[in-house]
C-alpha cells in the first residue's frame, strides 16, 4: 500500500512540531498520600518533521501511548518520548499530559475533609539527545488588596486568583508540594466546603495577610530559589480584579542554573 507520508518534499521546509492534540485518555499519575490517582487527561503529541518527508505517521503516536498502560510519571514519560522518537523516526519529540488532580484538604476550623480540584501537567521533550521533564500545577487561591485595605475604613476588596506553576527538577517535587508553596503564598487557600466557623476563618485569615500579586509571585520565586531540587521555574500569577473590568497579573521565570539567575 502507498506510503504518502513518507512521499518526498521538495520545498526544502522542516516543520518544527506535527503531531496530535486534545487527545482524552484515562492515566495514572503519582499521588504522595496514596501511592496513585486516577484521572482523565488531555495529552499532545509531537515530533519534529524533516523537510524531506512529505508527512508524518499520525497513527503511531496513539500506538505510542498505548505502550504505557495509561501510568505516567517521570519515567514512563521519558521512555515514551524516547518511544514516539524512535517510532516516527524523528530527531525531536514532545508529549503533554494535561489533567484534573485532587487533594484531600480539611477545613481551617471544622477539619471537614472534602476534595479540592487543580489542575496538572507533565510534560515530557526529548531534544539535541537529551530528556527534559516540566511538571506544573494551576491552583486558585484568594487573595485581598493591601491597598484596598489600607485605605479603606471598613473591609477591602478581595479576589479569586490563579495561580500556575512549573518547574524543571534533579529530585521529585510532588504536585502537593507545589499546590501548598502557592496555598503559602496567597492572603488565603480555597477549599471546596466550608461549614460557618470556617467561613469566617478564612474571611479573617485573607484579611489579615493582604497580597498584590507581585507579593505573591515573589513569596514562590523565594521558595523556588531555596529549594535544591528545582533548577528552573516559571510562575504566572493572575488575579480577577473583583473591582475592576480586567486581571492583574505578574510572572517570574528563572534559570537557576545560569549565572546571574539565582536570585530574584
Amino acid at each position: 500500500m502507498r506510503d504518502v507520508q513518507k512521499e518526498r518534499d521538495s520545498r526544502q521546509v522542516a516543520i518544527d512540531r506535527v503531531g496530535v492534540r486534545s487527545v482524552s485518555w484515562p492515566i495514572l499519575v503519582m499521588d504522595r498520600e496514596n501511592g496513585t490517582q486516577s484521572t482523565v487527561a488531555s495529552i499532545s503529541m509531537s515530533v519534529l518533521l524533516p523537510h524531506e518527508y512529505r508527512g508524518t505517521h499520525m497513527s503511531r503516536f496513539i500506538e505510542t501511548l498505548e505502550e504505557c498502560k495509561g501510568k505516567v510519571g517521570p519515567a514512563t514519560l521519558e521512555a515514551l518520548t524516547e518511544l514516539l522518537r524512535f517510532k516516527l523516526d524523528a530527531t525531536e519529540a514532545e508529549i503533554e499530559f494535561q489533567f484534573p488532580y485532587f487533594v484531600r484538604k480539611p477545613a481551617p476550623a471544622s477539619g471537614i475533609l472534602s476534595y479540592m480540584r487543580c489542575d496538572a501537567s507533565l510534560k515530557g521533550i526529548y531534544k539535541e539527545n537529551t530528556f527534559d521533564m516540566i511538571a506544573g500545577v494551576e491552583v486558585c487561591v484568594q487573595t485581598l488588596c493591601p491597598c484596598s485595605k489600607e485605605i479603606s475604613l471598613h473591609g477591602a476588596h478581595s479576589q479569586r486568583t490563579k495561580v500556575r506553576l512549573s518547574v524543571r527538577m534533579d529530585e521529585l517535587v510532588w504536585f502537593e508540594e507545589m499546590i501548598q508553596m502557592v496555598e503559602r503564598s496567597a492572603s488565603a487557600p480555597l477549599y471546596t466546603l466550608l461549614k460557618r466557623e470556617d467561613e469566617k476563618y478564612v474571611t479573617e485569615m485573607a484579611y489579615a495577610n493582604p497580597r498584590f500579586v507581585e507579593d505573591v509571585v515573589r513569596d514562590i520565586a523565594v521558595e523556588l530559589n531555596g529549594d535544591g531540587r528545582v533548577k528552573w521555574y516559571d510562575v504566572m500569577v493572575v488575579s480577577a480584579e473583583s473591582i475592576h473590568n480586567h486581571d492583574a497579573f505578574a510572572a517570574i521565570s528563572r534559570d537557576k542554573r545560569v549565572e546571574g539567575h539565582e536570585s530574584v
